[in-house]
């Protein structure tokens, strides 16, 4: 055996034993990001989601420019041109003794792509707007829901004693109710009040309530693992050194147990997304979330219910959207929590 062959070995092992340290000291942060770059699920969820959000974005330039239509007001009476044809879109009915009218079909042209509802209004600018206000109220009662999670959990987890009987009491009470009674039942009370909160008022249509109402029905959801969580980093070993060594107490809380529960709240971000935009595409579907004349997802699934047999590509558009939607993020937070807490995997 040559000299070379003989310290090839040798080389690459000693290679490999100068890289280890490297990879050794890497972040958790930066650990969990090569880990996520290396998931084609992980991306193709992310791209899925980057285009919803552009597409809902645009839609003032879509509905301005492209369907040159407005959305949110009644068009029994227009018309539009179609292959170099004039056409109604409230047409005659053709079914039954021919009574009434029933929207234009989807046209796969710019204007009335994916037809009309059954006031005239373009399905297809609906449903980019309708996306704009689901997503707004998922994100923000998801922020809501972790900043109000995160402090009772901790608070409750840390401290212990009277402070976590009390906490945890109105939690198992907020847990008894199934979510969605409880969402309703928070809709009807708010939404027949007019609230002012000093100078500001808050009406019926604002969409404030249904981010509030969302945001306060899943805490007990991330409060409790997060308040497991402290329970357990309370009780370890750098945190027992912190306190011998007379650290204050709410130093210790910033500085070792705030940080060790990002990650938890990090790997509930997308799962709660996808909660919310179910929890308010069905609120609005009962009509007690997103007040006329906005529109969400479940406010134009609620307008189609009527057309199934017509025009079922009213209803069939937003529940595609949110079925994609809800499903990218699902797939988006199982690929978080397995690069964050890769021992998850393992259990």
């Amino acid at each position: 055996m040559s000299d070379a062959a003989a310290t090839r070995p040798i080389t690459e092992a000693s290679s490999d034993a100068a890289s280890a340290p490297a990879k050794a000291g890497q972040s958790p942060w930066s650990r969990a990001w090569r880990i996520l770059r290396r998931d084609k699920a992980a991306i193709c969820a992310f791209v899925v989601m980057v285009l919803i959000v552009a597409a809902c974005l645009a839609a003032p330039l879509y509905a301005g420019y492209l369907a040159k239509t407005d959305p949110f007001r009644s068009n029994l009476s227009g018309s539009i041109t179609v292959g170099g044809e004039s056409m109604k879109i409230m047409q005659a009915s053709t079914t039954g003794l021919g009574l009434g009218t029933t929207p234009i079909a989807p046209t796969w042209e710019w204007q009335y792509m994916l037809g009309a509802d059954n006031q005239g209004r373009d399905v297809a600018a609906r449903l980019l707007y309708g996306g704009r206000n689901s997503l707004l109220i998922a994100s923000a009662a998801t922020l809501i829901c972790l900043v109000l999670a995160a402090a009772i959990g901790t608070i409750a987890g840390f401290f212990g004693g009277w402070v976590d009987m009390i906490l945890s009491r109105i939690l198992e009470v907020l847990w008894a109710f199934p979510v969605y009674l409880l969402a309703i039942s928070l809709s009807i009370v708010l939404l027949t009040q007019e609230i002012w909160i000093g100078p500001f008022h808050i009406g019926s249509g604002s969409l404030i309530l249904p981010i509030v109402i969302i945001g306060i029905i899943y805490v007990p959801y991330i409060a409790r693992p997060v308040r497991g969580r402290v329970l357990s980093l309370r009780e370890s070993e750098f945190v027992l050194a912190a306190r011998g060594l007379g650290i204050p107490r709410w130093r210790i809380l910033v500085k070792d147990i705030l940080p060790n529960v990002t990650t938890t709240l990090i790997v509930y971000i997308p799962i709660m997304m996808a909660l919310n935009i179910v929890t308010e595409s069905a609120l609005s579907f009962l009509s007690i979330g997103v007040q006329p004349p906005d529109a969400s997802w479940g406010t134009i699934i609620q307008d189609g219910q009527g057309l199934l047999y017509t025009r079922p590509m009213v209803a069939l558009a937003p529940g595609v959207a949110i079925v994609l939607t809800v499903l990218a993020l699902n797939v988006l937070g199982d690929s978080v929590r397995d690069a964050v807490d890769p021992r998850t995997k393992l259990r």
